[in-house]
């Protein structure tokens, strides 16, 4: 299947990196290449850009995109929360601007195959990085019911977690769930029909946070922000493009507390706990898509855009 995926936010984000045509620059969710290329055509012939990405898939469509452009380019198979270790391997410890766009790609969630969406009816995989062993059956049929529960609340932010949960353990006490359309069918049994006709599809929720698990992406991001903004350098910037308040939430956050980590109760004359800021945070509401960008892609909906700048 051909590597298609529509760039959220792409001039927006391009226009906040600000990019130094000498600089070096890391997008940190390749995926098929959209931000790379244009941080790519944006580089003067010293400059260089670090495509990172844990998708076989990505690395290959956006090695093809980039191709003009690969005396400047380097493409990386990992995770972004490797970035420090990946860029140390090739002689890289600072870099001028950082790209997540964060979330599943049009790719992964248009190729039956991987899974990842409700609309088909496939093996029940969700592995962004398909070297890895968990996978989204063995979340649905290992779990506990209570440990389901919390997923696809926490997660999913769904509502029906609980009849969800015992639905799918109920369900398994007789055969494995192993495809998408068997846990679709569980999903809607267990949410009531009043309540599937009022919202949009039932499974929605339940597969964003079934997929959250599998491929930590929380985790990762809430333990890689701190050392990904420590690797700019003075004026660098980091650009993060979040689809859900889960995301949007924990980079509000540590974008705060970077620029303002003092600890010392408010009402303390002076700092003493000798923490100090990182840098600030250029946008203090999040940047979204024009309305006709969502118009051309629906994707874009969701989308928002935080900037931080290094001290």
């Amino acid at each position: 299947m051909e590597y298609k995926h529509t760039s959220v936010l792409l001039e927006k984000t391009i226009d906040s990196l600000q990019i130094r045509p000498d600089g070096t620059y890391v997008d940190g969710t390749l995926g098929g290449g959209g931000h790379a290329y244009r941080v790519a055509g944006a580089l003067g012939e010293s400059g260089r850009l670090i495509g990172i990405d844990q998708d076989e898939a990505a690395i290959e469509a956006a090695g093809a995109r980039l191709r003009s452009y690969e005396s400047k380019v380097t493409l990386i198979r990992d995770n972004y929360c490797n970035a420090r270790t990946a860029l140390g391997g090739i002689g890289i410890e600072k870099v001028d601007g950082i790209v997540l766009d964060l979330g599943v790609s049009s790719f992964q969630l248009d190729n039956a195959e991987r899974g990842f969406s409700y609309k088909y009816d496939t093996t029940l995989d969700m592995r962004m990085d398909l070297r890895q062993s968990l996978t989204a059956a063995d979340i649905v049929n290992g779990y506990t019911e209570t440990q389901l529960y919390h997923v696809i609340r926490d997660y999913g932010e769904e509502q029906f977690a609980k009849n969800i949960a015992k639905h799918i353990v109920s369900a398994r006490a007789d055969k494995p769930v192993e495809t998408t359309g068997e846990l679709n069918e569980i999903i809607k049994a267990a949410i009531p029909a009043k309540m599937r006709a009022a919202g949009g599809h039932p499974s929605k929720r339940t597969f964003q946070a079934i997929r959250i698990e599998c491929n930590r992406e929380l985790e990762v991001l809430k333990d890689s922000l701190d050392d990904l903004i420590d690797l700019l350098n003075p004026g660098g910037r980091i650009c993060i493009i979040t689809f859900h308040s889960l995301e949007d939430r924990i980079v509000k956050s540590a974008f705060r507390k970077n620029e303002n980590p003092c600890t010392c109760p408010p009402d303390f004359p002076v700092c003493v706990c000798g923490q100090t800021s990182k840098g600030r945070v250029i946008t203090r509401k999040p940047i979204l898509p024009s309305a006709e960008e969502v118009a051309d892609n629906k994707r874009a909906k969701s989308a928002k855009l935080r900037v931080f700048e290094k001290k």
